[in-house]
C-alpha cells in the first residue's frame, strides 16, 4: 500500500515537473500562458477551485521571477516602463472590477464575460498572426533592442505606435529602443489594458504584451520581458493573499517551478534567437487556439456536457506542446545557421 502511494506521488511529481516545463518555456517566451494553462488542467484534475488558483497564481510568481531574472540578463527589461504600466494597469483593474460587479447584479457577468474573452483572445490572435505573416515577407527583424538606434527602431514599430509616439505631451518618456513616448501616453494604454484584464477578470499577460508592442512600440523581446516584470508583482501579490488562507498546495507548486525553473529560462533565451516575425505568429496561434478552447469549455457549460472541460483542456495543452515545439525547433536552427566562432590562434 505504502509502495502504491509512494508510486503515485512520485509519478505526479514527474507529471507536474514535465508540466512545468513546457508551461515555464511558454511563459519566458510568451510573458504569458501560466495560470491560462495550470488553473483549468488541476480543475480537470479534481482539485478545488481555491486550490488551483491559488497554486496556479503561486507557480505564475515563481515561473515570471525567473523568467524575468534571464530577460534581465539579456537587456530584454524596461523597469522605468514596467513601473508605469503597474500603476496605469491597477487603476485600470480596479474600474473593470465595478463594470463586473455591475454586470453581476444584472445577472449578464457570466454571459458577456465569456463571450468578451472568447472575441478577445481571437481577434487579438487573428490580429497578431495576419500582420506578422503580412510583415515576414519583408524579412528578418533585429533582435537586439540595445543596439538598435532610434532611426531602425522607428522603422520596426507598427503604424498605431508611431501615431501613439507623435503626441508630444509632456512629460516624455525614454523606453528601450531609442525611442520617446509621453508618459501620459503610456497610462492611458496601461490603464486601458488593466480595464479589460479588471473586466474579464484574467491576469491580462495576452493583453499588455500585444499593448506594448503595437501601441507604445516596444521591441518584442523587451515587451516579453517588461511584462513578465509587472507579473511579479500581480502573481506574487495574489499569491501571497491565497497563502495566507492556506490555499497554495506546494505539493503541486514546488514540482511546476523545478520543472519551470528551465523551461522559463530556454524560452526567454529563445526570444533572442527566434525572429520577432515568428513570435507573433507562435503568440497569434497561441491565443487563436486559446479561445477555441474556451468556446468548447463554455458551450459544454450552457449544454451540461463535462465531457467539453476535458476536450478544452486537451486544447489548450495540445496547443502549448504544439507551439512550445515549434519554439525549439526553430531556436535550434537558428543555433545551427550561425557561422562557428572563430578558435583564438596560438603565438608562435
Amino acid at each position: 500500500m505504502i509502495v502504491e502511494i509512494l508510486g503515485v506521488a512520485v509519478s505526479l511529481l514527474g507529471m507536474f515537473a514535465g508540466f512545468g516545463v513546457l508551461i515555464g518555456l511558454l511563459f519566458g517566451f510568451f510573458g504569458m500562458g501560466g495560470s491560462f494553462l495550470v488553473t483549468p488542467a488541476l480543475l480537470v484534475m479534481g482539485y478545488k477551485t481555491d486550490v488551483a488558483v491559488a497554486s496556479g497564481l503561486a507557480f505564475v510568481f515563481g515561473t515570471s521571477v525567473i523568467a524575468t531574472l534571464k530577460h534581465r540578463d539579456l537587456g530584454q527589461v524596461d523597469y522605468k516602463l514596467g513601473v508605469l504600466m503597474i500603476a496605469g494597469t491597477t487603476a485600470g483593474i480596479e474600474v473593470g472590477k465595478f463594470g463586473l460587479h455591475w454586470l453581476q447584479d444584472i445577472g449578464l457577468a457570466n454571459t458577456v464575460v465569456s463571450v468578451a474573452y472568447v472575441a478577445l483572445l481571437g481577434g487579438i490572435g487573428v490580429f497578431i498572426t495576419y500582420n506578422a505573416l503580412k510583415s515576414g515577407d519583408s524579412g528578418g527583424v533585429d533582435h537586439d533592442a540595445e543596439g538598435m538606434d532610434a532611426e531602425e527602431a522607428a522603422e520596426d514599430i507598427p503604424d498605431i505606435a508611431k501615431k501613439i509616439q507623435s503626441y508630444r505631451i509632456p512629460p516624455m518618456m525614454s523606453i528601450k529602443g531609442g525611442l520617446t513616448v509621453s508618459l501620459w501616453m503610456i497610462l492611458g494604454v496601461a490603464f486601458a489594458t488593466g480595464l479589460l484584464s479588471g473586466f474579464l477578470g484574467v491576469g491580462g499577460g495576452f493583453i499588455r504584451m500585444p499593448a506594448l508592442f503595437y501601441l507604445i512600440g516596444v521591441p518584442v523581446p523587451v515587451a516579453v520581458g517588461t511584462d513578465l516584470f509587472e507579473i511579479v508583482f500581480s502573481g506574487g501579490i495574489g499569491s501571497f493573499l491565497y497563502a495566507m488562507d492556506g490555499a497554495v498546495d506546494l505539493a503541486i507548486v514546488v514540482p511546476l517551478l523545478a520543472g519551470s525553473a528551465l523551461g522559463a529560462r530556454l524560452g526567454a533565451a529563445a526570444t533572442s534567437l527566434v525572429e520577432e516575425d515568428d513570435i507573433k505568429v507562435y503568440f497569434g496561434v497561441m491565443l487563436l487556439l486559446g479561445s477555441v478552447a474556451v468556446a468548447v469549455r463554455e458551450i459544454g457549460g450552457a449544454i451540461e456536457m463535462p465531457v467539453l472541460n476535458t476536450v478544452s483542456l486537451a486544447i489548450i495543452v495540445g496547443a502549448a506542446m504544439l507551439v512550445s515545439g515549434a519554439v525549439v525547433v526553430n531556436s535550434i536552427r537558428e543555433l545551427r545557421s550561425q557561422p562557428p566562432t572563430a578558435a583564438p590562434q596560438s603565438a608562435d
